[in-house]
């Protein structure tokens, strides 16, 4: 990518960015091309309080902000919290959504945005906030549009998709990627630890789940 390109990511909680689209992000910033993060909640509704435990529901949404701002720095990206309700997103009027990701993709004229997949993201928030991103990509003239790259999470996500459209390894990343989920400490022990489910050593395994990528590219249809 050209370097004076720009690169938006759209994700409804903090970790979203580190577990599915960090090595590309990384990728990205290497080449010098800037990155802004649009951050929906603060995933101040998640179950996650660390092991051993160090947050109480009262405490972890202040503890996943400083994360989410960690991880942002260790990523050295750009970081706008939108300050939604976690698991409210598709309670949300879409089309209030749409707008409000509009005002900032058009302020920024991004070159690609990186989003879930709406109804393949597992997620409710993941879904909606997808889905409203789409939108507002939409709402830009087919000849000043950016790109679309949509992250799908579900298991059997090839029956209806077929393969992603872009599968990149990210081994050279892996250790920037890896440094970002570490930053989300709240959330990451937990969901790295299940990931351990054989004999191989942790650390292999995770690298082994985690250092591939892969997105859709979205199409839009116009009439």
């Amino acid at each position: 990518m050209k370097k004076d390109e720009h690169v938006v990511v759209i994700f409804p909680h903090p970790d979203d960015e580190a577990f599915g689209a960090a090595g590309t992000i990384a990728r990205f910033r290497k080449q010098g091309v800037p990155v802004t993060y649009l951050c929906g909640t603060l995933g101040e509704m998640g179950r996650n309080m660390g092991n051993p435990t160090f947050a109480t529901r009262e405490t972890l949404p202040e503890i996943r902000q400083q994360e989410l701002m960690n991880a942002c720095r260790s990523l050295d990206i750009n970081l706008e919290q939108l300050g939604y309700r976690d698991k409210t997103l598709e309670f949300e009027d879409q089309d209030r959504l749409a707008t409000h990701l509009f005002r900032y993709l058009e302020k920024i004229k991004p070159t690609l945005v990186i989003t879930h997949y709406p109804g393949y993201a597992v997620h409710p928030d993941h879904d909606a906030f997808g889905a409203a991103a789409i939108e507002a990509v939409n709402r830009f003239e087919p000849n000043q549009r950016p790109e679309v790259w949509a992250l799908a999470i579900k298991k059997d996500k090839e029956k209806d998709l077929g393969e992603a459209d872009l599968q990149f390894d990210i081994t050279d990343t892996f250790e920037d990627k890896l440094a970002a989920i570490v930053a989300h400490k709240s959330q990451a022990s937990g969901i790295l630890g299940g990931l351990n489910q054989g004999p191989a050593s942790l650390d292999q395994i995770v690298k082994d789940k985690l250092s591939h990528e892969a997105f859709y590219q979205w199409s839009f249809n116009e009439v």
